[in-house]
């Protein structure tokens, strides 16, 4: 019989043997957060991650330690930067105003929305429209999920209790679809910009390289497609 002792052991052996995997991820993550955050909390915050994981890891559900470990490590880092969310409310606030202009004019032009389409939307002039997409740059997106959330409410909400809900994966699931197909509908240069950041993992400077434009453009690009992607999934959100 599987003791408590003989568990107990189990855990802490995972968590020696991973303590590595959350000092890699913190500076990981590092570079793609606002420069207010402290490797040191990002490290704690991981550690806690790591031991959830350890006490929560079902090797019969097929997922190896590591990956599972890798996902509850930066679910928790991610949680404590929402915690200390310094953006102010009226950068939540623009945001918003931002995405539902953009879902305004793409109804009722059943096209893209233009970056002039957008300031006369919410009459101000272009100039404008750039600050406040620059502003709004200042919340670094940290996923795709925390992306979409911040938009609907600010910061977004801890859902690791939902973890062992059935319902969740599912939702969970189609999210990612309707994610999906949003981000291969978005205009050419900002479905680049994505790319570039997610998959490639470059930075805003970097980026502005490939495309030949300046960095504070990119940012302007990046926050543009957040509010792009918020726009067409605010039904989904609403479900």
């Amino acid at each position: 019989m599987y003791s408590k002792t003989q568990a107990r052991n189990s855990q802490e052996e995972l968590i020696q043997r991973y303590a590595p995997l959350v000092k890699r991820i913190a500076y990981h993550l590092l570079g793609r957060l606002p420069a207010s955050v402290q490797v040191e909390d990002l490290m704690q915050a991981g550690m806690i991650g790591l031991l959830e994981a350890a006490k929560k890891y079902d090797q019969g559900k097929g997922a190896s330690f590591e990956t599972y470990a890798g996902i509850r490590i930066r679910g928790a880092m991610l949680d404590e930067v929402r915690k200390g969310d310094w953006a102010p409310r009226s950068v939540h606030r623009n945001t918003r105003l931002v995405s539902d202009a953009i879902r305004t004019i793409e109804a009722r032009t059943g096209r893209d929305a233009k970056d002039q389409e957008v300031a006369a939307e919410l009459n101000m002039s272009l100039d404008d429209y750039y600050a406040i997409l620059s502003d709004t740059q200042g919340s670094r997106l940290y996923s795709f999920d925390d992306l979409l959330q911040e938009g609907a409410q600010g910061p977004a909400e801890d859902t690791t209790h939902l973890d062992n809900e059935p319902s969740h994966g599912l939702e969970d699931e189609r999210f990612q679809q309707a994610l999906a197909d949003a981000i291969t509908k978005l205009p050419e240069r900002e479905r680049l910009v994505l790319a570039l950041y997610y998959d490639e993992e470059l930075n805003l400077k970097e980026i502005g390289e490939v495309l030949g434009v300046s960095e504070s453009r990119v940012s302007q690009l990046h926050s543009q497609c957040a509010a792009r992607l918020r726009a067409r999934l605010s039904e989904w959100r609403a479900h």
